[in-house]
């Protein structure tokens, strides 16, 4: 059963979340294209795990508080937030966007709350080498081809949208736009604080991705004081959509290694 809820952190934020099953906190992270993708994701580790699926603020119709400038105040936010209702031994999972994010919030967890981070086709690092594309500047067709291993089968003409849907498009966009615009897609100094993260990570690419491609991925995860990484075949920026069954099985076995175990007080 899913349940949705709205938090008050602070006087000026509200998250809303969705949560579902029991177990092992998995916070779910979306990237631009907004909670619909990793909806998938969070249905399945729900079966074992309790899933926290917010909606970053600013998507969705959601309040943005005008203090919610940067990828680093969404972390703090959920960060925040997981210390306020003491949960522990958290396992953080993160799309595109919702990964930079994720990468955020390990570099400021002094307290341990996270014990695991998988990275999915993850923003928000610099490799001289291997540019982000900027997917501001695509249009509708651009963007399919630079997201999808099938772009065909994914892609909706915009012209042929409600024009509610279409608003709310944009509208992300805009959001997107103010917290990850400038510099585009990545905190500068990201990089080499990432090897102060010593919890497992895994960064799961899709071998089709045209927008952070696998030679960035391999480079990200090096970073990491404990990374790994894992390319999909037969995906692109969201193999948790393209190919969900080879991606959470990875997610799967990354969920079932990492984390306390657990301490029998007797």
């Amino acid at each position: 059963m899913t349940t949705t809820r709205t938090a008050h952190d602070g006087d000026d934020l509200d998250l809303s979340l969705s949560e579902a099953g029991t177990g092992r906190p998995v916070l779910i992270l979306h990237g631009g294209g907004g909670p619909a993708t990793v909806a998938g994701l969070a249905r399945h580790l729900s079966r074992t795990a309790h899933t926290i699926t917010p909606v970053h603020p600013g998507w969705d119709g959601t309040p943005r508080p005008d203090r919610l400038t940067g990828i680093d105040d969404l972390a703090i936010a959920y960060l925040d937030h997981l210390r306020e209702r003491g949960l522990d031994d958290v396992l953080v999972v993160g799309s595109s966007l919702g990964g930079w994010t994720a990468a955020e919030m390990a570099v400021r967890d002094t307290t341990g709350i996270i014990t695991g981070l998988v990275l999915i086709d993850a923003v928000g690092v610099h490799i001289e080498t291997e540019p982000i594309t900027d997917v501001l500047a695509l249009d509708a067709r651009g963007l399919a081809e630079h997201s999808w291993h099938d772009p065909d089968r994914y892609f909706v003409d915009p012209a042929h949208l409600p024009a509610d849907q279409l608003a709310a498009r944009q509208a992300n966009m805009a959001t997107m736009r103010t917290l990850a615009g400038d510099p585009y897609m990545h905190n500068p100094e990201l990089l080499h604080r990432l090897g102060r993260v010593a919890v497992p990570t895994l960064l799961l690419w899709g071998e089709s991705d045209r927008i952070v491609t696998p030679a960035y991925g391999a480079a990200y995860a090096a970073a990491f004081a404990d990374g790994s990484f894992q390319v999909v075949p037969g995906a692109g920026h969201l193999p948790q959509i393209e190919q969900p069954d080879a991606t959470h099985a990875l997610i799967d076995a990354h969920l079932r290694r990492t984390g306390r175990p657990d301490v029998d007080p007797r």
